[in-house]
């Protein structure tokens, strides 16, 4: 299954088009994205028992412009650093051991997969990542039970104000990677029995038509299910949340010449399953 917002609507996507799901359930689910989260096993068993049905009698056109954020109000965002080997070693750092490193993106950076951003400086970088959306909440979620408390997966982009972030006394990731549009997730949820192979999903993205990331989530030093049994561990976690799972090599920062993004730059998110997400920059 492959949910998205759709003129802010929560809609299901086929290969032949998308389905109204408030529309095509009689008002049995609500039209806001969000809210599916909340009632996502029920969504399910709705969905395979009425797909055809519903996909006849209320489908939806769409083109990119009408993508939003398919989660475009979670109330936590974690994200993970230092997740990839191989990014790790591209940035000359030691692999974290036993936990990982976690901070957080604040809400209100969320923006959809076709959005144009403002840059804030001439220090902002790239982090193409798999975005982890959890569906039934909890605390104290073991590994082996960690698929069934997630909704699916999508794509985002870790935007970095790499000045802010490491400003003293001590870093300030969060505030770095927080300012408008610097968490574009999309263009689609996607469940997990989609995907052919959850320990190696491809996830890289390319700038100005030239490839910089390129990588699996095979290469993460914490599994999905490890990341969701830690966070869970100490936070509880709520339907509609966001994990960042971290990022794989090729980011413009540890680059030589150190690549940053530009006003008018076209960056292009890509894994296989879940698609592609485009977003734009502009001056401030």
């Amino acid at each position: 299954m492959r949910v998205a917002a759709i003129g802010n609507r929560l809609c299901i996507v086929r290969e032949d088009g998308a389905v109204d799901v408030e529309r095509a359930s009689g008002g049995a689910f609500s039209a806001e994205p969000q809210l599916a989260f909340e009632r996502w096993d029920e969504l399910r068993i709705w969905w395979a028992a009425n797909e055809a049905t519903a996909a006849a009698s209320a489908a939806v056109d769409f083109g990119p412009a009408d993508l939003g954020p398919p989660v475009p109000a979670p109330r936590q965002i974690f994200a993970i650093g230092l997740n990839y080997r191989d990014h790790a070693a591209e940035a000359g750092l030691d692999l974290p051991e036993g936990h990982p490193v976690v901070f957080a993106k604040f809400p209100a950076s969320v923006t959809g997969p076709h959005a144009s951003v403002e840059l804030p400086s001439n220090a902002v970088d790239f982090e193409a990542e798999l975005v982890v959306v959890i569906s039934a909440g909890g605390h104290r979620i073991s590994r082996d039970d960690a698929w069934s408390h997630i909704a699916g997966l999508t794509l985002g982009q870790d935007l970095s104000e790499r000045l802010v972030q490491w400003r003293g006394p001590s870093p300030q990731f969060s505030l770095g990677k927080s300012y408008p549009g610097f968490s574009p997730i999309g263009p689609v949820v996607v469940t997990p029995e989609e995907f052919p192979d959850l320990d190696d999903i491809a996830i890289g993205c390319s700038l100005n038509g030239q490839a910089m990331q390129d990588g699996t989530s095979g290469d993460m030093v914490f599994t999905i299910p490890e990341l969701v049994e830690q966070l869970s561990a100490v936070v509880d976690l709520l339907p509609g949340d966001l994990i960042f799972t971290g990022t794989p090599a090729g980011i413009g920062w540890t680059r030589d010449p150190r690549v940053v993004l530009r006003p008018g730059d076209r960056l292009v998110t890509t894994s296989d399953v879940i698609g592609e997400m485009t977003t734009t920059f502009t001056a401030r």
